[in-house]
């Protein structure tokens, strides 16, 4: 339970820091569940952390019939990647990096927080929590599950914000989906049978 804990943490910290002092300043979005809070904070000034818990209510009950243990561990995954992209919130504005740099390292501190959750069997939350179901079922590697679910969120942004600068965001999701892979893929045996 401890080592869960701690894994929460550190995954957590890195999205918030991520979302905070790399994506957000930008106005890009990520995939899943972030990136459909990130795209109502621009669109209506919604808290993308509290956004972001309450979205993640109907998968948590999907998740609970279908398996409980997916469910406790994405509870704790997305409440607490909620609460620390709030609490991170002051390092929006704090890097000045161009652009591409930004998208790069943004996505890297994200990609590396997802990762190691997902390696663990925890899920930050969201779309997330339901690529790991769907991943498990269909014997998909979860990051290729990841990467098509954000690319239509980030579309959909793309027609919403009618931002050009949104583009760059397919960066931030192909970024934070190969990782998870990466990250995932090296256990998969134990990833799939687990």
């Amino acid at each position: 339970m401890l080592k869960k804990l701690a894994i929460i943490g550190f995954g957590s910290t890195m999205i918030g820091i991520g979302i905070n002092g790399f994506i957000l300043p930008l106005h890009l979005i990520n995939g899943g569940f972030l990136g459909i809070s990130l795209i109502l904070k621009y669109l209506l000034g919604f808290k993308a952390g509290i956004t972001f818990i309450i979205l993640n209510i109907p998968v948590y009950m999907f998740a609970f019939k279908s398996d409980p243990v997916y469910f406790f561990n994405g509870v704790l995954g997305a409440i607490c990647s909620g609460l620390m992209i709030e609490l991170l919130m002051p390092l929006n504005g704090m890097f000045q990096l161009p652009i591409m740099s930004s998208v790069v390292v943004g996505a890297v501190i994200i990609g590396s927080g997802v990762g190691v959750m997902l390696r663990n069997h925890i899920s930050p939350g969201g779309m997330d929590l339901l690529a790991l179901i769907l991943a498990k079922w269909s014997k998909v590697n979860v990051g290729i599950i990841m990467f098509a679910m954000d690319a239509v969120i980030i579309i959909t942004g793309l027609f919403l914000l009618q931002d050009v600068k949104l583009f760059y965001s397919l960066i931030i999701v192909a970024i934070v989906g190969l990782l998870a892979s990466l990250i995932t893929s090296y256990r998969n045996e134990h990833f799939y049978i687990g």
